[in-house]
């Protein structure tokens, strides 16, 4: 595995695209989560909500977007120590949304690093990028 060079202050995570959020997906995360609420998959709901006539991702399908690119830039699910993120706007079926980051603190404790970066998730494709989460996570660095 090849050694990745320690991030600095100010660095910014390759942001990572999430091309056209999938209605069929959205469906699915549904039963998988067990997730009751309608405006996944019924246009009825979504429209009786105020939202619009397009399925609501789930916020947490959202937030996987962010760990997943934390995942890859860090190289391990293992390296992941804490993610917490505020939900600000909704996705829905057919938007394309980017997540990203930058590294604010770079911290190493005898031979334990750790990386903080502030994190955020952006309606792709739109000139005012709206941003739907914004969080903050924190990372061992170096870890396999």
């Amino acid at each position: 595995m090849e050694h990745k060079a320690l991030p600095a202050v100010g660095d910014e995570i390759p942001a990572v695209r999430v091309d056209d959020v999938s209605a069929d997906k959205i469906k699915i995360m549904a039963l998988i989560f067990r997730d009751p609420n309608p405006i996944h998959f019924d246009t009825d709901a979504v429209r009786a909500a105020g939202l619009g006539d397009r399925y609501v991702n789930q916020g947490g399908v959202t937030m996987a977007y962010a760990i997943n690119m934390l995942i890859a830039w860090a190289g391990s699910r293992s390296a992941i120590r804490s993610v917490t993120c505020r939900f600000q706007a909704n996705v829905f079926e057919g938007d394309s949304i980017e997540v990203g980051g930058t590294v604010t603190d770079v911290q190493t404790i005898a031979d334990d690093t750790t990386v903080t970066c502030d994190i955020w998730a952006r309606l792709a494709d739109q000139p005012e990028a709206t941003t739907v989460i914004g969080g903050t996570a924190t990372v061992a660095w170096g870890t396999k």
